[in-house]
C-alpha cells in the first residue's frame, strides 16, 4: 500500500507565498525515510535543508508554491477561502501521485467537512483520505511534507529579500520586523497579501493621509 502525507507552509504570513507539498511511499518502505524527520517545526534551517534531498530521493513527492496573488484572488472570490484553497491544491497533490492513502494536516476545525471536500476533488475515489490535526506530529509521511514545503518556503522568503534589499523578518504579522518593513514599503512591492488585515490597515490609513495632503 502506498500511503501519502500533505503538508504546507506559510499559511500565516502577510509576506510571501503558502507553500504546500505532497510525499508519497510504500507503506513497508516508511523506514527508508530517515528517522530524523519530524514535523518541521522541531528542526532548525539546516537540519531541514540536510534532509531535503533525501526526502526527495525515497519519497514520491510534488511542491507547490502558491504566490501572494494567488492566495488574495481565492480570498477575494465570495467562494473560497483559506481551508477550501488548502484544500484545492492538497487534490491538485493528491492527483499528481500514486497513493491509496493519504494524511492531511487539517487546518479546518471540522475535520470531517474539510476531508470530504478535499476528497470530493481526489480523481480516484478509491484513495483513502485521512485529516486530522497535528498530522504533522504524528505521521512520519506528513513531516517528511512539511519539510519540503517550509524549506522551499524560506527559499522563496530568501529570493524577496533579495528583492527587497533588506531583511523583512519572517513575513509574519507578529514579527516587529516584517510590520516596520511594511510600513515603508507597503507600496513598492508585489509580494504582499493585500488581503491581510496587517497590510489592509498600514495601506489604508497612508492613503487616506495622501488624500488629506492633497
Amino acid at each position: 500500500m502506498i500511503v501519502a502525507g500533505v503538508e504546507e507552509a506559510g499559511r500565516g504570513p502577510v509576506i510571501g507565498p503558502m507553500v504546500m507539498a505532497i510525499c508519497a511511499i510504500e507503506e513497508k518502505d516508511l523506514d527508508k525515510i530517515s528517522p530524523l524527520v519530524k514535523d518541521s517545526k522541531l528542526l532548525s534551517r539546516k537540519q531541514r535543508e540536510d534532509l531535503f534531498e533525501h526526502i526527495k530521493e525515497v519519497c514520491e513527492h510534488k511542491i507547490i508554491v502558491l504566490s501572494p496573488g494567488e492566495i488574495d484572488d481565492a480570498l477575494n472570490d465570495q467562494g473560497m477561502n483559506l481551508n477550501k484553497l488548502e484544500g484545492k491544491t492538497s487534490a491538485v497533490l493528491i492527483n499528481s501521485v500514486k497513493a491509496d492513502k493519504v494524511i492531511l494536516d487539517s487546518p479546518s476545525n471540522n475535520i470531517n467537512a474539510y476531508r470530504d471536500y478535499v476528497k470530493s476533488m481526489v480523481d480516484d475515489k478509491a484513495v483513502e483520505v485521512v485529516a486530522e490535526h497535528k498530522a504533522d506530529l504524528n505521521y512520519k509521511i506528513v513531516a517528511a511534507a512539511s519539510i519540503l514545503a517550509k524549506v522551499t518556503r524560506d527559499w522563496e522568503v530568501d529570493k524577496l529579500k533579495k528583492i527587497a534589499g533588506e531583511d523583512f523578518g519572517s513575513g509574519y504579522p507578529s514579527d516587529p520586523l516584517t510590520k516596520a518593513f511594511i510600513e515603508k514599503n507597503w507600496d513598492k512591492h508585489s509580494f504582499f497579501r493585500k488581503t491581510w488585515s496587517t497590510y489592509k490597515k498600514i495601506a489604508e490609513r497612508d492613503k487616506q493621509k495622501g488624500l488629506r495632503d492633497f
